[in-house]
């Protein structure tokens, strides 16, 4: 379908539309291009798949979040948007058509089912250095995972073939139990404990899964990060968790972003700090270090007469914002380094400048406002 366009688009409604004014417009969408009133109409079902990707991330808040925050690439893909068949899209929202088609089945939609179960969701958590959360990176982790068997197509059976209907429920998947009372007679409903809620069962079981339909398999997975997470960070990879026994829709694989500490950079939202120490001889002299920086080592000028406290920026040097719209900065703080001892000949140095004017303490205004504004910030 080329360039994907935006959700709030297809649906045709504002961002700052509720959830039932989304549901509504999806809906109207979604009944226009229902494929039981456009049979073998490509177009019609690539404008109800469109409509119905769009509603799945515009109606769960925290995929809206990350779609209003940095768009498809934080949804798409690898991040729980597109690629939704029909089969996902009537076992998610089938109930919505059910006033204009016929009640079950996925809104009359024949061969879908509004009963597809789910596989439980997954949880990883994946360890970025500074350079990688600055920069973005693509990591390559194994997920042992639960996935469809090969041998029997994920139903349990030997051979693929077809299961038997329960003899306990009738397929029906619940037991009734009639109990008598004072009051008379009770019934209570339960799940079949044969066919555990299913309605078939394996007669003949596949050797390869032992009739649950699905193996367990360690699986090499790409995940796509953006640059600017923060730890905490949860990211949804859509149908990579585990499938359930004996076919459905596998669940997602969550992955938790976890910040491993700089050794010398330390993170403050976009920006990052450096402690700097240098001599006194280099403070009133003038200098050029090296400073490590998030890609890489830098020089830097340090100009005569640097006071300890004093703040250097470098600009752009930082992390990438989230949503793309800027980059933080590097900054450096400059600490005069002062000896704990000294020798006679050292000591002799300082005494002959000790009482030098030049040597006596003269902050300006700028200088003390800037100390007390340090001070705020340490108790805030």
């Amino acid at each position: 379908m080329g360039t994907k366009r935006d959700y709030y688009d297809i649906l045709g409604v504002s961002k700052n539309a509720s959830p039932e004014e989304i549901k509504k417009a999806y809906r109207k969408i979604a009944i226009k291009y229902h494929p039981d009133k456009n049979p073998g109409d490509k177009e019609a079902e690539d404008k109800f798949k469109e409509a119905a990707e769009a509603y799945e991330v515009l109606s769960h808040a925290e995929k809206k979040q990350r779609y209003d925050q940095f768009g498809h690439q934080g949804v798409d893909g690898n991040f729980g948007g597109g690629g939704m068949n029909m089969d996902d899209i009537f076992s998610s929202f089938g109930d919505i058509f059910s006033d204009f088609f016929g009640g079950g089945g996925g809104g009359g939609r024949q061969g879908y089912s509004r009963g597809v179960r789910r596989g439980k969701d997954l949880r990883v958590r994946l360890k970025l250095n500074l350079q990688e959360i600055a920069n973005g990176v693509e990591k390559t982790i194994k997920v042992p995972r639960y996935i469809s068997c090969d041998t029997c197509g994920g139903n349990g059976a030997k051979n693929g073939s077809a299961l038997k209907t329960c003899h306990t429920c009738n397929g029906t998947g619940q037991v009734r139990k009639i109990m008598n009372t004072m009051l008379g007679q009770m019934v209570s409903t339960s799940t079949c404990p044969t066919c555990e809620g299913e309605g078939q069962i394996v007669e003949s079981k596949c050797s390869a899964c032992h009739g649950e339909g699905r193996i367990q398999k360690e699986e090499v997975i790409k995940v796509q990060v953006p640059a600017g997470v923060t730890e905490g960070v949860q990211l949804s990879m859509s149908g990579k968790g585990n499938v359930p026994k004996r076919g459905g829709m596998a669940g997602d694989l969550i992955i938790v972003i976890e910040e491993v500490e700089d050794d010398n950079l330390k993170r403050e939202g976009a920006n990052v700090h450096y402690p700097l120490y240098i001599s006194f001889a280099d403070a009133a002299l003038g200098t050029t270090v090296e400073v490590p920086t998030i890609n890489g080592k830098v020089k830097i000028p340090i100009a005569a007469g640097t006071q300890s406290g004093k703040v250097l920026r470098l600009r752009g040097k930082g992390i990438k914002e989230l949503n793309g719209f800027g980059t933080g900065d590097q900054l450096i703080h400059v600490n005069v380094w002062t000896p704990t001892s000294l020798s006679s000949e050292e000591k002799q140095f300082f005494e002959k400048f000790r009482e030098s004017s030049n040597f006596k303490p003269k902050p300006d205004k700028s200088e003390r406002n800037s100390i007390f504004d340090r001070v705020r910030e340490f108790f805030d």
